[in-house]
């Protein structure tokens, strides 16, 4: 759907979620400016429609002024990209942080922002590889007028209500939450939602392997479970979740989630498998689900429970 409040906005970098977040905008009606430190991901939304910037003095030409500027980089890139950004910037402008930041990070980035006059908005993005077609739910931390004044650009990337039963009453209740994006409190927050998130679902993805290391064992001993098939009939039960339905490489048809079952069986049986000697019932590699996370993530073990602890340093 076209918007009714087109805006300019710059995009520095174009990995799988960048680009394509720059693509639903430009079918928003939105324009983008975009940089990337790989020249051919520039070049490939430039054909697409985008304005290529070769550098990021050539990006801060090329925006109208008060900048705003969109960082889709790893947590642990955040500060160089800033810092490298700063001497094009000017009184006004915006950064806003789309990645998965340590929260504390941002509060102490705004505060030194806030010094020159630089406003910095936190957003926790979520929509992964199919936010292009399905929108991109969005958690988000920052100055009210500020979180407002970019409210065209959200509302366009987001999922919007869709066709899913509306919760009786909630329609009295008003606010964006239910657009799929949502302003969580001053800076920090979204990125502190964020975290909550992630740990809810990587909290599920545990789960989902423990399961699975128990069929993998009841198949090897006496009772026999054919640990694939027993996860494909789980992923069409109250069980199932989005988790097992969009790990696979393409989003599932089936209304279920079988493919993306499977794949997230076998992934959890091998790593099951591999950590086999952890203190854990089943102590699972998370690189075995998510092949890049910004956030930096480590194992707790408590009381042989799997837990996830997002750490940016």
């Amino acid at each position: 759907m076209k918007t009714n409040s087109p805006m300019q906005l710059g995009m520095v970098g174009l990995g799988r979620m960048g680009a394509n977040m720059v693509r639903r905008l430009m079918r928003g009606g939105h324009r983008s400016v975009v940089f990337d430190l790989f020249p051919k991901a520039v070049e490939g939304l430039a054909k697409e429609g985008a304005m290529g910037a070769a550098s990021f003095e050539d990006l801060a030409k090329r925006l109208d002024k008060p900048r705003k500027i969109w960082l889709m980089v790893p947590a642990a890139a955040v500060d160089k990209t800033i810092s490298d950004l700063l001497p094009f910037l000017e009184s006004g402008d915006t950064i806003i942080d789309g990645g998965n930041s340590y929260y504390v990070d941002d509060i102490q980035r705004a505060k030194e922002l806030a010094a020159k006059d630089i406003h910095y908005v936190d957003v926790g993005t979520s929509g992964g590889i199919w936010g292009l077609e399905r929108g991109y739910c969005m958690m988000i931390g920052g100055e009210t007028d500020v979180v407002r004044g970019l409210d065209p650009v959200f509302r366009t990337l987001a999922p919007g209500i869709g066709d899913i039963a509306r919760t009786p009453g909630r329609e009295k209740l008003g606010g964006t939450a239910e657009q799929g994006y949502l302003h969580c409190g001053p800076n920090g927050a979204g990125h502190f939602v964020k975290m909550v998130h992630n740990s809810i679902e990587y909290g599920i993805m545990a789960a989902y392997a423990e399961g699975f290391g128990v069929l993998k064992a009841a198949g090897a001993g006496k009772v026999g479970v054919q640990p694939l098939p027993s996860c494909v009939v789980l992923s069409r039960s109250r069980a199932r979740s989005k988790s097992a339905s969009t790990r696979s490489r393409e989003p599932s048809t089936s209304g279920g989630g079988g493919a993306g079952a499977e794949r997230i069986a076998s992934s959890a049986i091998r790593a099951a498998a591999i950590n086999a000697d952890s203190s854990c019932p089943v102590a699972v590699n998370l690189k075995a689900f998510s092949r890049t996370r910004s956030t930096r993530t480590r194992q707790v073990c408590l009381g042989g429970s799997c837990l996830w602890r997002h750490r940016s340093r």
